[in-house]
């Protein structure tokens, strides 16, 4: 398996907004970006690994700005970090208004995929990072990939704590 570089895995996908997309209030409906946000992942994530690959989690999604309808979305993804089988997709968001020329930065997504073959989690390519930005970004993917591991397991512990507590323990926490 042949190792890629960060540049390698590059994707881009657009879309124009209709008001299909529209929220009640009639502005881009968030739902329909993150579906975007799946997609690009997606696809970013078997360009790289050449396997079928699973979202299995997203990162902190931050909506900064509302995406009117009628402009164009484009999503740029890469590969930010890899694991034996999973990848970090990071996914710049950007709304363009095709009449003024004026594009906004207006969300940057991470998603977890996990590349398969057989319904079964496969290794992935080693990640090469040419650039300093690259090997940044590499490392702070790493160590937010264990604070997240670190995370997952004090909740674990902390409902196992609370599943041994009695009613009136719950209770009492309840009100602190």
């Amino acid at each position: 398996m042949n190792p890629k570089t960060v540049s390698e895995t590059t994707t881009k996908l657009a879309q124009i907004m209709t008001p299909n997309d529209a929220n009640v209030l009639g502005k881009v409906f968030g739902g329909s970006i993150l579906a975007m946000i799946d997609l690009t992942a997606s696809a970013t994530a078997q360009k790289f690994s050449g396997h079928i690959a699973v979202t299995a989690s997203f990162d902190r999604v931050d909506f900064h700005e509302p995406i009117e309808v009628g402009n164009l979305v484009s999503m740029e993804g890469h590969v930010s970090f890899v694991g034996r089988s999973s990848m970090e997709i990071t996914i710049d968001v950007f709304s363009t208004n095709l009449v003024l020329g004026t594009k906004r930065h207006s969300n940057t997504a991470r998603v977890t995929m996990v590349a398969l073959r057989d319904g079964k989690p496969t290794e992935v390519p080693r990640l090469i990072c040419e650039t300093r930005q690259e090997k940044i970004e590499f490392l702070i993917a790493k160590s937010r990939r264990e604070r997240r591991q670190v995370h997952h397991q004090s909740i674990e512990d902390l409902r196992a704590e609370y599943e041994l507590a009695t009613d009136e323990d719950l209770d009492t926490l309840l009100r602190s």
